[in-house]
């Protein structure tokens, strides 16, 4: 079972999610929050996998509880929910640890469906949504504070290590990065996880935003 906790401030939100979640046989819902200031104590209570998050709530917000969720150890997923605008408010989520995000206009199949994703470890990000986000960290310039941190961060990183973190940055599943190197698919897992590690980041999501921080329209090439 997938054990979920839902944060929304909207009670017909969070009814129509408890009634969708309800026909999952592998998901149960533990608790419901209407605040983020909510979160911690309901995690402590019920150790949920994953916590499906709005971002928008008039105490403390969706981004705030993501920030102060994901920085203690063994956090729970997050899985923000969100709307098409508020781009920078879901990369700031990113960055602070979500696994990906879902606009409040998901088809209920693809709630579902994403919730199984993130708990099984992979993030889920709209393709469409993606592009936007790498076009808003992407579009700056190299003089920008935080490209510089990015390739002062990402410099350790050498030989297939940094190859296989160009080729997160750019979009690409395990799958298609074992083809384009020319590795096998465990090696690739193995040097992700070792980018994860060295770099002390979360998930995949977070290795592609800190590439695309650099601001380098094809990856920090000159690392």
């Amino acid at each position: 079972m997938i054990r979920v906790l839902l944060v929304d401030d909207d009670a017909i939100v969070r009814s129509g999610l408890r009634l969708m979640l309800g026909g999952a046989r592998d998901i149960e819902l533990v608790a419901e929050a209407a605040d983020g200031a909510e979160v911690p104590a309901l995690v402590a209570a019920h150790a949920p996998d994953l916590v499906l998050m709005d971002i928008r709530m008039p105490g403390v917000d969706g981004l705030a509880a993501t920030e102060t969720l994901r920085a203690r150890p063994g956090a729970p997923e997050v899985l923000v929910l969100t709307t098409f605008h508020t781009d920078g408010h879901v990369l700031r989520a990113l960055r602070a640890g979500a696994a990906g995000f879902l606009l409040k206009d998901t088809p209920p199949q693809e709630i579902v469906k994403a919730i199984r994703t993130v708990a099984a470890g992979d993030p889920v990000l709209s393709p469409a949504v993606t592009r936007r986000l790498i076009d808003q960290v992407a579009g700056g310039t190299g003089q920008d504070p935080r490209a510089a941190a990015a390739r002062e961060r990402l410099a350790p990183l050498a030989g297939r290590e940094r190859e296989v973190a160009l080729a997160v940055g750019r979009g690409l599943s395990n799958a298609e990065i074992a083809r384009e190197l020319h590795l096998a698919l465990p090696t690739v897992k193995t040097h992700v996880s070792r980018i994860l590690t060295r770099l002390d980041l979360n998930n995949r999501v977070q290795i592609a935003l800190l590439v695309h921080d650099t601001n380098a329209p094809d990856g920090p090439a000159d690392l």
